[in-house]
């Protein structure tokens, strides 16, 4: 019945001696390896520990003297020069690496990245693009150092504003994510920046060509639908102009305040003024904005006068309750107020005002950069269209507004 078990306990017994033995053999080899190592390596680990950085660097870079085949740390110590700003030495590090024979290809490649970004840092932006094009056109590298290669080189045309470039690398990309969707935010403000600089350059029509491009790329970009509708006005054909920002509505109607303004004096310069109040307030009622309303109060005052100005925010307020609109209830009711309350409704003006200018910022979705003017471009993290139309002090108007439409559906 148990003749089975000696034989169960020999099996036993040697797979604990297999695994003692391989275990012996392991801490062997790691001693062998810990032996190997110089005695520098563990002086920098040290220095690191114990926040040396300098003495650290100074340490590592003995033990690459001793040990060049150390290559891992080679490129530790290149990427740490140039995040410190030593970006010569960086550069003479990544310069090394790519010029040994006996590394692999991914190997190299990695180091050529390495240079282009160093040469980046310091300003070398033509060196920079130099080596990204030889290897973007190579298409060396494994999939993942091909596609940070175009990254890096749309970054480059980016920062030299050469957009021509930057969209030909953009449409590569975009290729290669196998998605319609990829980049079309991206291409489209491109052509923008295109057609700005074509606009300067007076090639007008060229100008135009970029912008017909933008919404070819990018049928939702409100962007080049306002620079259209500008250009349009600036020559006098504010009827055109009109009929271009009103298409604005129907790609993405939080923008509507961008072109509020614009639009309003496009209405009067044709003697139409109180068609465009009319539209624009019937879209404040639809899409409630702050910069949709300020532009709304600062024209019925110059047309209607105060006491008008003053029933619009009065009305306002009560659908939409923010300091911004109780600064330009009390704005207007100073116009027609009697001179003995002036002198009080100022310093609560100026109270509220000075509460409200700190909310009425625009804030990018990316890295949170706040700003007093709307840009399509963060200047801090450089993402196209992360600033979102509406500023900070309306967000929460707008949530009751959508939470107000649900309920009505």
């Amino acid at each position: 019945m148990f003749e089975w078990l000696p034989w169960f306990f020999l099996a036993a017994l040697a797979c604990f001696g297999m695994g003692w033995l391989v275990a012996r053999v392991d801490i062997k080899q790691l001693l062998s390896e810990s032996r190997a190592l110089p005695q520098s390596y563990f002086k920098g680990l040290n220095f690191l520990m114990t926040e040396q950085p300098d003495k650290a660097i100074e340490a590592f870079i003995e033990v690459t003297k001793q040990q060049p085949e150390a290559i891992e740390l080679q490129f530790a110590l290149g990427n740490l020069f140039r995040k410190r700003g030593e970006v010569d030495r960086a550069i003479r590090i990544h310069q090394s690496l790519s010029e040994r024979a006996d590394l692999p290809a991914e190997h190299r490649t990695a180091a050529l990245l390495d240079l282009a970004l160093d040469y980046q840092k310091a300003g070398l932006l033509e060196h920079a693009e130099r080596i990204l094009g030889d290897l973007s056109a190579k298409a060396v590298g494994s999939k993942k150092q091909q596609l940070e290669t175009l990254k890096l080189l749309l970054e480059i045309h980016v920062q030299e504003r050469d957009w021509q470039k930057a969209i030909d690398v953009a449409r590569r990309m975009q290729a290669g994510d196998g998605t319609a969707s990829a980049y079309v935010r991206e291409i489209a403000n491109y052509y923008c920046e295109s057609a700005t600089q074509s606009r300067q350059q007076g090639l007008h029509a060229a100008a135009n060509d970029h912008l017909t491009a933008a919404l070819a790329a990018n049928e939702k970009c409100v962007r080049a639908n306002l620079m259209k509708g500008e250009w349009l006005a600036a020559e006098g054909q504010h009827e055109q102009a009109i009929e271009v920002w009103r298409r604005i509505e129907a790609q993405n109607p939080d923008y509507l305040g961008l072109m509020a303004d614009q639009i309003l004096a496009s209405f009067e310069a044709i003697g139409r003024t109180a068609q465009g109040l009319a539209e624009l307030r019937a879209l404040q009622q639809q899409y409630p904005a702050l910069d949709l309303f300020n532009a709304i109060f600062h024209a019925t005052m110059k047309s209607e006068g105060a006491p008008a100005a003053y029933n619009l925010v009065q009305e306002d307020l009560r659908q939409n309750p923010t300091l911004v609109g109780l600064d330009r209830l009390f704005e207007a009711e100073l116009l027609s107020a009697p001179e003995d309350k002036k002198s009080d409704l100022k310093v609560l003006k100026d109270l509220v005002h000075t509460h409200s200018s700190r909310l009425a910022v625009y804030l990018c979705g990316n890295c949170g950069f706040k700003a007093r003017q709307f840009y399509w471009q963060c200047p801090a993290c450089a993402g196209w269209e992360t600033f979102p139309p509406r500023r900070t002090a309306e967000y929460d108007t707008s949530d009751r507004h959508l939470a107000r439409l649900q309920a009505e559906g």
